[in-house]
């Protein structure tokens, strides 16, 4: 890990890079993630930022559509065999986390992992999360998940950033930007959306927020 971060900031690039590599690493859902999909159902799911497919297989099992949106063409290419694999269905989109390439109002359930921390400002960051809340549907619902400074890992109380090298089996070294927030700044930057917060928890290193779209109640 590198307290400055270097090299290339815009996540597409990087993951396209790592891809091939980074799916095999990450076979399973979060539990976490399977805990919040497991009680809920909906019309129309998004995974977004949804990398190899492994939490859109989760959001088949409950909602009649499934949409995943990744930057990385790698990714959806992973996500694409993946799916064809285990026998779900994904309609697979590639696209910004910051300018959602979807209607107003037409997802129920979302899932936002493990890619919010990628965006390179926290402009970029609360742009995004406010196109989540645009996403969803009155009654929709999401779980948001960023890499927080209460994982083991780090050694800081405030909100920071750093590149973390991903290493591919050539030794090649791919350094990944990330912001790490602390818990207060996550909640800060919800509350600087339009979503509305009904639950924010950490759990094994991360920060999680269960969200909808303004105007329900927390």
């Amino acid at each position: 890990m590198r307290e400055t971060p270097t090299g290339d900031p815009d996540p597409h690039r990087v993951y396209d890079r790592i891809a091939a590599h980074f799916s095999r690493t990450r076979e399973h859902p979060w539990p976490d993630v399977a805990a919040f999909v497991d009680a809920r159902e909906g019309a129309r799911a998004l995974d977004l930022g949804c990398g190899n497919g492994r939490h859109a297989e989760l959001l088949a099992d409950v909602a009649d559509d499934v949409v995943g949106v990744d930057a990385s063409a790698g990714l959806l290419a992973e996500a694409r065999e993946r799916a064809t694999e285990r026998g779900y269905d994904v309609s697979l989109v590639r696209g910004d986390a910051e300018r959602i390439p979807l209607c107003d109002s037409t997802i129920d359930l979302a899932v936002y992992v493990a890619t919010l921390h990628h965006l390179p400002s926290r402009a970029a960051r609360v742009a995004s999360l406010d196109e989540l809340a645009r996403v969803l549907t009155p009654d929709g619902v999401a779980l948001v998940s960023v890499w927080s400074t209460t994982h083991d890992r780090f050694d800081a109380d405030a909100g920071f950033d750093t590149t973390v090298d991903w290493t591919l089996p050539d030794d090649t070294v791919v350094p990944r930007y990330y912001h790490i927030y602390d818990p207060a700044e996550f909640r800060t930057d919800l509350d600087a959306s339009r979503l509305a917060v009904r639950d924010v928890y950490e759990s094994r290193g991360n920060s999680y927020a269960v969200v909808s779209p303004e105007g329900k109640p927390s």
